[in-house]
């Protein structure tokens, strides 16, 4: 009988020329299984001729010259960088708001990262170039790797805070949101938004202003409310939001989750980790389900319904074990103005989610009831 085949290892993420040289340091003699996401190996050409390049995959690196097709001839998988982008698809890395929006202090909205990106999936159209649909794809995969990789190393649970981006700055809801999401960072827990504008807003500042006093929360809330929504101006929203990030520069960590499908809808400054999305779809998925501790649910329209439905169809399928709270916050809004409350409770009804949908009327409450499951 012959002996059974030894796993094989499991592939090897490089991101940095550190990690490079500390595997090349450890003896190896092969680089299978090795991906390399957008590292400059200009000045490693002697280790990379050393290595058996077989089973290597390399994606938008830089290589001297000869090189690339030396690794190619010996049966390395290369993705060259895609011409045009303004992005990188192969980026090893989760976004920050300071990246997203590099100028903005003196720039306008319309000529940093963040909307230059934009502007180009919009003229992509509904037809894209195969480049321009192998990039998105590509980057995509690599944001969800990125994410995973942040919350691999993470210590504490993540909770979703859903919430439309209608909630202005200056409003009891934006305050309102702002304060849960101060409480749930201050109780131990990662605070996960759509990464928007609105209420998604309001969670990251709370949560990211969280080491913080509450007077400090007090007086952001105040700077922003001079400056109530993304319209007419993103570029004056996001100044304000830039001004309080330098004013308190030792923020908590949050994360946020946007799109670029709702490109007309900025992204928030206070998500200090931004795993931002070109399809819509996967970021919805994702969003739910990388929220382990449970999602609070705070008043919104069509979106946020739809998220409310998405999670209860994960919980209703979902093993015992894996069925993660629901709370709506707000009772009169699900009961009456949206009643999304009374099918939600029918379909939980005999599921294990049973017990784990919630309504409340405070922030207090939602709080509370995550710290308890």
């Amino acid at each position: 009988m012959n002996a059974p085949l030894a796993p094989r290892a499991r592939n090897v993420e490089i991101e940095e020329l550190e990690r490079f040289d500390a595997l090349v340091a450890h003896g190896t003699k092969s680089m299978h299984g090795w991906h390399f996401q957008s590292v400059d190996l200009r000045e490693r050409s002697a280790e990379l001729v050393q290595l058996r390049a077989s089973g290597a995959i390399f994606m938008g690196c830089t290589f001297a010259q000869g090189v690339e097709e030396l690794l190619r001839s010996r049966g390395a998988l290369i993705f060259p960088t895609l011409p045009h982008i303004p992005f990188n698809p192969y980026r090893g890395h989760l976004y920050t708001g300071a990246e997203l929006f590099e100028g903005i202090g003196t720039a306008p909205y319309e000529s940093v990262p963040d909307a230059r990106i934009y502007q180009w999936s919009m003229q992509a159209g509904h037809a894209p170039a195969l480049h321009a649909t192998l990039a998105t794809a590509m980057h995509d995969h690599a944001i969800s790797d990125a994410l995973d990789e942040f919350l691999e190393h993470l210590d504490r649970p993540v909770v979703g805070v859903m919430g439309g981006h209608a909630a202005a700055r200056g409003s009891a809801q934006y305050a309102q949101a702002a304060q849960l999401g101060r409480a749930l960072s201050q109780a131990g827990f990662l605070v996960a938004t759509g990464g928007g504008p609105g209420a998604m807003e309001a969670a990251n500042l709370g949560a990211y202003l969280s080491p913080y006093d509450g007077g400090t929360l007090e007086s952001a809330l105040s700077t922003l409310a001079a400056v109530p929504g993304f319209r007419p101006s993103v570029s004056n929203w996001a100044r304000a939001a830039h001004a309080v990030v330098q004013a308190y520069p030792d923020g908590a960590q949050t994360l946020g989750i946007p799109t670029w499908f709702y490109g007309h809808e900025p992204p928030n400054m206070f998500a200090t980790k931004i795993a931002k999305y070109f399809t819509n779809a996967l970021r919805e998925a994702v969003l739910l389900d990388r929220s382990g501790g449970g999602i609070v649910f705070l008043p919104g329209a069509a979106g946020t319904v739809q998220e409310i439905f998405q999670d209860a169809c994960e919980n209703y399928y979902a093993a015992e074990t894996a069925v993660a709270p629901m709370i709506l916050v707000g009772r009169s809004y699900w009961e009456t103005e949206l009643p999304v409350l009374p099918l939600l409770t029918a379909l939980a009804k005999g599921r294990a989610m049973d017990t784990m949908v919630h309504v409340v009327d405070s922030v207090e409450e939602a709080c509370a009831l995550l710290t308890t499951n």
